[in-house]
Protein backbone atom coordinates (compact mmCIF):
# COMPACT_ATOMS: atom_id res chain seq x y z
CA UNK A 1 0.00 0.00 0.00
CA UNK A 2 1.56 3.24 -0.94
CA UNK A 3 2.47 5.76 1.49
CA UNK A 4 2.33 9.73 1.58
CA UNK A 5 3.98 12.53 3.85
CA UNK A 6 1.97 15.86 4.52
CA UNK A 7 4.41 18.43 4.87
CA UNK A 8 4.56 17.49 9.17
CA UNK A 9 5.85 14.78 8.12
CA UNK A 10 2.95 12.43 9.07
CA UNK A 11 2.58 8.97 6.82
CA UNK A 12 -0.82 7.87 5.30
CA UNK A 13 -1.71 5.05 3.53
CA UNK A 14 -3.46 6.61 -0.12
CA UNK A 15 -6.44 4.74 1.40
CA UNK A 16 -6.45 6.19 4.72
CA UNK A 17 -5.67 4.43 8.00
CA UNK A 18 -6.64 0.82 8.72
CA UNK A 19 -9.37 0.08 10.40
CA UNK A 20 -9.62 0.12 14.27
CA UNK A 21 -6.85 2.71 14.35
CA UNK A 22 -9.46 5.69 14.69
CA UNK A 23 -11.54 3.87 17.21
CA UNK A 24 -8.24 3.05 19.21
CA UNK A 25 -7.71 7.13 18.78
CA UNK A 26 -10.89 7.88 20.21
CA UNK A 27 -10.95 5.64 22.96
CA UNK A 28 -7.78 6.68 24.07
CA UNK A 29 -8.86 10.39 23.99
CA UNK A 30 -12.05 9.95 25.46
CA UNK A 31 -10.56 7.92 28.42
CA UNK A 32 -8.01 10.65 29.53
CA UNK A 33 -10.38 12.97 29.52
CA UNK A 34 -12.75 11.11 31.72
CA UNK A 35 -10.11 10.30 33.46
CA UNK A 36 -8.94 13.61 34.17
CA UNK A 37 -12.14 15.59 34.47
CA UNK A 38 -13.43 12.72 36.66
CA UNK A 39 -10.29 12.92 39.00
CA UNK A 40 -10.65 16.65 39.19
CA UNK A 41 -13.79 16.42 40.23
CA UNK A 42 -12.73 13.92 43.20
CA UNK A 43 -9.97 16.25 44.15
CA UNK A 44 -12.74 19.21 44.16
CA UNK A 45 -14.57 17.92 46.38
CA UNK A 46 -12.36 15.87 48.55
CA UNK A 47 -9.01 17.97 49.17
CA UNK A 48 -10.97 21.37 49.73
CA UNK A 49 -10.47 21.16 53.51
CA UNK A 50 -6.73 20.32 52.45
CA UNK A 51 -4.07 17.86 51.39
CA UNK A 52 -3.63 14.34 52.18
CA UNK A 53 -0.56 12.74 51.95
CA UNK A 54 -0.15 9.11 51.61
CA UNK A 55 3.91 8.85 52.15
CA UNK A 56 5.32 11.51 55.03
CA UNK A 57 5.18 14.77 53.48
CA UNK A 58 6.49 13.87 49.77
CA UNK A 59 4.01 12.55 47.89
CA UNK A 60 -0.13 12.96 48.30
CA UNK A 61 -3.06 14.85 47.11
CA UNK A 62 -3.10 18.44 47.44
CA UNK A 63 -6.14 21.03 45.65
CA UNK A 64 -4.18 23.69 43.20
CA UNK A 65 -5.15 26.18 40.42
CA UNK A 66 -3.66 26.87 37.45
CA UNK A 67 -4.19 29.67 35.62
CA UNK A 68 -0.85 29.79 33.71
CA UNK A 69 1.08 26.79 31.35
CA UNK A 70 3.28 23.72 32.34
CA UNK A 71 4.93 24.17 35.91
CA UNK A 72 2.57 27.67 36.37
CA UNK A 73 4.28 29.89 33.97
CA UNK A 74 2.47 32.34 32.02
CA UNK A 75 -0.19 33.11 34.71
CA UNK A 76 -2.44 35.85 33.69
CA UNK A 77 -2.07 34.39 30.00
CA UNK A 78 -5.17 31.77 30.46
CA UNK A 79 -7.53 33.24 27.43
CA UNK A 80 -4.26 32.99 25.37
CA UNK A 81 -3.20 29.56 26.35
CA UNK A 82 -7.02 28.17 25.60
CA UNK A 83 -6.92 29.93 22.54
CA UNK A 84 -3.50 28.00 21.82
CA UNK A 85 -4.59 24.61 23.10
CA UNK A 86 -7.80 24.79 20.75
CA UNK A 87 -5.35 25.26 17.76
CA UNK A 88 -3.47 22.43 19.08
CA UNK A 89 -6.17 20.53 18.89
CA UNK A 90 -6.87 21.03 16.10
CA UNK A 91 -3.64 20.00 14.74
CA UNK A 92 -3.42 17.03 16.98
CA UNK A 93 -7.16 15.40 15.55
CA UNK A 94 -5.52 16.00 12.08
CA UNK A 95 -2.42 14.36 12.34
CA UNK A 96 -3.95 11.25 14.28
CA UNK A 97 -6.34 11.24 11.03
CA UNK A 98 -3.38 10.89 8.63
CA UNK A 99 -1.23 8.47 10.37
CA UNK A 100 -1.39 4.56 10.14
CA UNK A 101 1.63 4.12 12.89
CA UNK A 102 -0.07 2.83 15.97
CA UNK A 103 2.92 4.11 18.13
CA UNK A 104 2.06 7.79 16.59
CA UNK A 105 -1.88 7.28 16.81
CA UNK A 106 -1.26 6.22 20.44
CA UNK A 107 1.33 9.04 21.68
CA UNK A 108 -0.87 11.84 19.35
CA UNK A 109 -4.18 10.80 21.35
CA UNK A 110 -2.48 10.81 24.75
CA UNK A 111 -1.35 14.33 24.09
CA UNK A 112 -4.60 15.50 22.31
CA UNK A 113 -6.66 14.02 25.38
CA UNK A 114 -4.24 15.73 28.15
CA UNK A 115 -5.03 18.92 26.12
CA UNK A 116 -8.47 18.70 26.08
CA UNK A 117 -8.82 17.47 29.39
CA UNK A 118 -6.85 20.77 30.69
CA UNK A 119 -8.47 22.92 28.15
CA UNK A 120 -12.22 21.81 29.40
CA UNK A 121 -11.01 23.21 32.56
CA UNK A 122 -9.82 26.81 30.84
CA UNK A 123 -13.15 26.71 29.51
CA UNK A 124 -15.28 25.63 32.04
CA UNK A 125 -13.85 26.52 35.41
CA UNK A 126 -13.81 29.54 37.62
CA UNK A 127 -13.51 32.52 37.30
CA UNK A 128 -15.29 32.11 33.61
CA UNK A 129 -14.91 30.81 30.29
CA UNK A 130 -11.35 30.94 28.87
CA UNK A 131 -9.96 32.09 32.18
CA UNK A 132 -11.21 28.94 34.18
CA UNK A 133 -7.84 27.43 36.53
CA UNK A 134 -6.75 23.87 35.67
CA UNK A 135 -7.28 21.78 38.56
CA UNK A 136 -3.80 20.46 39.83
CA UNK A 137 -3.79 18.06 42.79
CA UNK A 138 -0.86 15.01 42.50
CA UNK A 139 1.47 16.10 44.77
CA UNK A 140 5.14 14.28 44.65
CA UNK A 141 7.76 15.50 46.80
CA UNK A 142 8.62 19.61 45.24
CA UNK A 143 7.77 18.54 41.87
CA UNK A 144 4.98 20.85 40.35
CA UNK A 145 1.71 19.61 41.42
CA UNK A 146 -0.10 18.21 38.36
CA UNK A 147 -2.95 16.01 37.03
CA UNK A 148 -4.32 13.34 34.88
CA UNK A 149 -3.91 15.38 31.96
CA UNK A 150 -0.65 16.17 32.19
CA UNK A 151 0.27 12.80 33.08
CA UNK A 152 -1.14 11.77 29.77
CA UNK A 153 0.71 14.51 27.63
CA UNK A 154 4.07 13.89 29.22
CA UNK A 155 3.41 9.85 28.44
CA UNK A 156 2.48 10.94 24.87
CA UNK A 157 5.48 13.01 24.45
CA UNK A 158 7.76 10.02 25.49
CA UNK A 159 6.27 7.76 23.31
CA UNK A 160 6.29 10.71 20.42
CA UNK A 161 9.86 10.73 20.85
CA UNK A 162 10.46 6.71 20.87
CA UNK A 163 8.49 6.57 17.69
CA UNK A 164 10.66 9.82 16.06
CA UNK A 165 13.72 8.01 17.36
CA UNK A 166 12.26 4.99 15.39
CA UNK A 167 11.77 6.46 12.97
CA UNK A 168 15.22 8.04 12.86
CA UNK A 169 16.57 4.20 12.78
CA UNK A 170 14.96 3.29 10.03
CA UNK A 171 15.56 6.06 7.66
CA UNK A 172 18.60 5.50 8.16
CA UNK A 173 18.74 1.74 7.90
CA UNK A 174 16.78 2.15 4.22
CA UNK A 175 19.60 4.73 3.11
CA UNK A 176 22.44 2.06 3.88
CA UNK A 177 20.37 -0.50 2.44
CA UNK A 178 19.58 1.84 -0.51
CA UNK A 179 23.33 1.76 -2.25
CA UNK A 180 23.59 -1.42 -1.94
CA UNK A 181 20.10 -2.66 -3.92
CA UNK A 182 21.43 0.01 -6.44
Amino acid sequence: MPNDADSAGVSRPASGPPPGRPVLATLIVVGVVLADQLTKAWAVRELADGPVWLVGSDIGFRLARNTGSAFSLFRGFTPLLAVLAIMVAFFLVRSVRRTDDTLLVVSLSLILGGALGNLVDRLFRAPGFLRGGVVDFIGVSSFPTFNVADSAVTIGAVLLAIWAIRADIRERREEREEPANG
